[in-house]
């Protein structure tokens, strides 16, 4: 919610900034930006990676993250399970999980994969998700610094525009506001969408990550057979200070 929250807090503020805001409102200045700009990412990216990175954007923007205490918490219920029941007690539970990365580390545990084996696949997942995640991060900052360059070709050409047909007043006004609005709309979507979209999806990755390397650490515990106040141990390290008493 905080993005959305975000943008409109921000539309909102300028709005308010603005005596009139239909005067800002420009159909050629938009059209230079934002096609210019959504022009020269197709050209920069293959279209299958422009599309897979829009997929990826949204679902950063929108999916669900569980809470780390809940994550030890989940972990910890396996690894009783599996202490007093067997490892292959916890196949039942699988189904259930919403998470496809546990789940896929605990089905390969309950194969009966060797925890070497297991850490090589997860660990490959881990890298294709930053993977991932770089190249959204790659292209929102590429956006990012087109969006202010085509608004200073949209500047160039209202002034060429305004300078070719001085002896005509009413020609001047239109072109004067093609020229300092593809400037404004190059601004707005850098700074307003591109770049905190960015910043977004690097907290988010960070956060994904990090979850998942916190499901590795318990899965290969409970693959290795420890005993479960020692993979608290280790998931407790993963927690703040303040939160580790509540995995009890």
């Amino acid at each position: 919610m905080a993005t959305f929250i975000g943008m409109i807090v921000s539309a909102l503020f300028i709005g308010m900034a603005l005596s009139d805001p239909w005067a800002y409102v420009n159909l050629p200045s938009l059209l230079i930006v934002a096609g210019g700009t959504f022009g020269a990412i197709l050209t920069n990216y293959p279209l299958g990676v422009v599309l897979r990175t829009g997929g990826l954007i949204r679902k950063a923007m929108t999916s669900y993250l569980p809470p780390v205490d809940v994550t030890v918490r989940q972990l910890l219920d396996f690894a009783h399970l599996a202490r007093r029941e067997g490892i292959l007690a916890i196949e039942p539970s699988i189904k259930e999980l919403p998470d496809p990365y546990l789940r896929k580390g605990l089905r390969l545990m309950v194969d009966g994969m060797e925890p070497q084996a297991i850490q090589t696949i997860m660990e490959n997942e881990i890298n294709n998700t930053e993977s991932r995640h770089d190249m959204g991060v790659e292209m929102l900052t590429a956006l990012a610094s087109y969006a202010p360059a085509l608004g200073l070709i949209g500047t160039v050409i209202g002034l060429v525009s305004m300078l070719g047909n001085m002896k005509d007043p009413a020609s001047i006004g239109p072109a004067m506001a093609v020229a300092l609005l593809t400037t404004f709309y190059g601004a707005v979507m850098a700074n307003l969408i591109f770049l905190p979209i960015c910043g977004k999806l690097k907290h988010r990755s960070r956060q994904e990550v990090f979850i998942m390397e916190m499901q590795l650490a318990g899965i290969l515990g409970i693959a290795r057979g420890e005993n479960p106040r020692l993979v608290k141990e280790m998931l407790e390290g993963f927690q703040p200070p303040r939160n580790r008493a509540n995995s009890d």
